[in-house]
């Protein structure tokens, strides 16, 4: 009889998100519009190959008006690599019993700027035994994470469920809440608080979604529309419970699109409106929808906030770089590749008794 040696495993753990661009020129934002609209716009509306070229150029033209003019530079691909090194570490650091079998790397990848994703997943297939891919967006639709799905689809076609795991539904988890409340309410400034302060909202922000096509149907793409809206829920409740909250009442505002139809009616103008119509005096506002700060919050929501009126406003920074919010990360993680471990050690079981493992 043959003995088998057992080795480690090797694992790649993808830290992914959009990606933009970090030097901020016309010859970098050119492909990376163009991509966004071949891989997000193109689901929502049928764009003609002819138009493509012309409606990035234009986006990516305004776009570089609009930053160089407010001096504007992204902080996305920083923080994730930030977070990936975070993330790394804390892995690095646990005593699961997993890791007695199994190496990982940690690596960053990106939907929209190199290193692009499928890239890096065709690569990681090719030197790893399997992969976990992490979606940082908290909410799943086909904007976010089904982005990945369909690069996981082509590249791993059909040893994608015992080489490869996604992670998602991150925005059920209770411990993520706690960590967003920690986060939030040490973040408030002293002028927020105290007896004279006034009354205080707060503004949760997240990317919006499609709600209706043009035509006025439900879309034909998983937009994640009920997921948003009982996230929000989830927030509100644990929020004005919370013994630390001095809000008067929360509200959620969303980022939409103009393009494909209806989009979600819950906007951070109509939040900042409704504050104003109830006598509100001081706004936070905390991008509760997004893991790291990028145009969509630090710029475009931030800069409703500040030229909003009110006698006080804050801007709670995304979770970025938070230990705990790596840490946790981390543990989820931990329980996808000790899942994808489980599933590939049924496999081998299968294979004949006198063949032995990869030395």
């Amino acid at each position: 009889m043959v003995d088998r040696i057992v080795r480690k495993k090797r694992y790649a753990v993808l830290i992914v998100t959009y990606g933009e661009v970090e030097k901020l020129t016309l010859r970098n934002l050119w492909p990376s519009s163009r991509r966004i609209l071949k891989v997000i716009t193109s689901q929502i509306v049928k764009v003609p190959k002819i138009l493509v070229y012309f409606i990035a150029d234009f986006r990516s033209t305004k776009h570089f008006i609009n930053w160089r003019l407010n001096r504007y530079r992204s902080g996305l691909l920083s923080i994730n690599r930030a977070q990936t090194g975070a993330i790394a570490a804390c892995l690095r650091e646990s005593r699961d019993p997993l890791f007695d079998n199994v190496d990982v790397d940690v690596i960053d990848a990106y939907y929209f700027v190199p290193p692009y994703l499928e890239n890096v997943l065709r690569e990681q297939q090719e030197r790893c035994d399997g992969v976990v891919v992490v979606p940082m967006i908290p909410v799943e639709s086909a904007f976010s994470c089904g982005v990945a799905c369909r690069m996981i689809a082509e590249q791993f076609s059909e040893n994608r469920y015992s080489g490869i795991r996604l992670l998602n539904k991150l925005w059920r988890d209770p411990e993520l809440h706690t960590i967003y409340l920690d986060h939030l309410f040490s973040a408030l400034d002293a002028s927020m608080k105290g007896s004279g302060a006034g009354r205080t909202g707060l503004v949760l922000v997240i990317h919006g979604t499609l709600v209706r096509d043009r035509a006025g149907n439900p879309p034909k793409v998983f937009t994640g529309l009920d997921e948003t809206r009982l996230f929000f829920g989830m927030m509100k409740e644990r929020i004005m419970a919370d013994p630390r909250n001095l809000f008067a009442d929360v509200r959620q505002g969303c980022m939409n699109h103009s393009a494909g139809g209806e989009w979600t009616s819950e906007t951070v103008q109509k939040a900042l409106a409704a504050f104003r119509e109830e006598g509100i005096e001081n706004v936070v506002m905390f991008p509760y929808g997004f893991f790291a700060d990028n145009s969509e919050t630090e710029y475009e929501a931030r800069k409703e906030l500040t030229r909003s009126g009110f006698s006080r406003v804050q801007y709670v920074r995304c979770i970025n770089e938070s230990e705990a919010f790596a840490c946790w990360l981390a543990s989820r993680i931990t329980g996808e590749l000790a899942t994808l471990y489980r599933i590939q050690q049924l496999f081998e079981e299968e294979l004949p008794a006198e063949r032995t493992i990869n030395q």
